[in-house]
């Protein structure tokens, strides 16, 4: 009866990923492929030692990644590792939220040795399915309090910040919090993207703040101030840019995009990151978890500790213009230090029901299921 129970658990929550993926991150591959990154060579060199104080075992043979991360994004850190360690990393993307119900499915008997998670709600399940192994404490301890699982299992590896992005000429006084959205001079102003995952996260974090209850009253007074609907943040943050509208809902990378694509001259809107402790100003993570069943989890190790390492943080703060998690990387640009950031207390892991998100979200008129 407890193994029936048990199996049906992990059914539902493997139906709760599915069901959540259909919100997908910009920057995530809806598509699951398998790819090989990196040559062959004989044992680890010096630039592995040198990613942390602790010097790995010498790896070798073939790393599986599930990874949320687009395969265009992650594949040229993990070339570097297998150039460097010779590991070969044999890649399979896809939604996070699929493969999270994915591992669900397999359990122990999945082929992957890492999943790399494109948000914490991902890695939340199937930590809470108990599939993850407990990380070596100085893995944990490499990043701020609140960025890790709190049982050790998996560990960020980049931080967003959800900001509102403004229109200075449009938006002169912009509000800091989400109460101050429901303010009568922004009605049919304000731009979000309602099928991402960030937005889907960020409601996900209301719920778990302000109850089921608390989070379905916002949503019906921000439903009621009309909010235009766009495909991605990316064209909240055009429309924004252009005038179109006077605030968008996004991450804060979405202005730097901007300014990479286009120049500083090109970009008008700028971020507005919000009060303390207020939940429109998450910060959740892009992070990893060593699966239990790992056939190689020296290896899958050695990949999480590169990640962390100066080169792997700087990688992903120069490519995404995400926040590094790991001491002595700065954030790109003029960004606000992550130690400046008050975002709201909350348990990442606990973001990882965004299927009933999704049926809130539908009930109160923000979401097309």
């Amino acid at each position: 009866m407890r193994r029936t129970r048990a199996r049906r658990g992990v059914a539902a929550l493997a139906l709760a990923l599915v069901v959540a993926a259909c919100g997908s991150d910009d920057g995530g591959d809806a598509s699951a492929t398998t790819a090989t990154a990196g040559p062959a060579a004989t044992t680890a060199t010096t630039a592995v030692a040198a990613a942390t104080t602790v010097s790995p075992p010498v790896v070798s043979g073939t790393v599986t990644v599930y990874t949320g991360r687009s395969e265009s994004l992650v594949k040229p850190i993990l070339d570097e590792f297998a150039a460097a360690t010779g590991v070969k990393i044999e890649l399979r993307t896809g939604d996070s939220g699929e493969l999270g119900a994915l591992l669900l499915t397999e359990g122990k008997g999945s082929p992957a040795d890492l999943f790399f998670s494109q948000d914490a709600g991902a890695l939340g399940a199937v930590s809470k399915a108990g599939l993850l192994a407990a990380l070596p404490a100085d893995v944990v301890a490499a990043v701020p309090a609140g960025y890790a699982a709190t049982d050790g299992t998996w560990v960020g590896l980049s931080g967003r910040a959800r900001v509102v992005v403004y229109n200075p000429t449009a938006a002169p006084s912009p509000p800091d919090t989400i109460d101050e959205l429901l303010e009568p001079q922004w009605k049919g102003r304000i731009g979000f993207a309602p099928t991402n995952a960030s937005w889907q996260s960020f409601v996900t974090a209301l719920r778990v703040l302000r109850g089921d209850d608390g989070a379905k009253a916002w949503l019906e007074r921000f439903a009621a101030q009309q909010p235009k609907a766009y495909e991605r943040n990316g064209a909240v943050r055009d429309a924004v840019n252009s005038g179109e509208m006077a605030l968008g809902l996004v991450n804060h990378y979405y202005l730097y995009e901007l300014i990479a694509a286009k120049g500083q001259a090109a970009a008008v809107a700028r971020n507005q990151f919000m009060a303390a402790g207020d939940p429109g100003g998450l910060v959740n993570v892009a992070g990893v978890g060593v699966l239990k069943s790992a056939k190689n989890p020296d290896a899958a190790l050695a990949l999480v500790r590169y990640l962390q390492s100066a080169k792997g943080q700087t990688y992903f703060a120069e490519k995404t213009f995400e926040y590094p998690l790991s001491a002595g990387v700065a954030a790109f640009g003029d960004l606000p230090a992550l130690s400046a950031l008050r975002p709201p207390a909350i348990d990442l892991a606990d973001l990882d029901s965004l299927a009933a998100t999704q049926d809130l979200l539908a009930s109160v008129g923000l979401l097309t299921k």
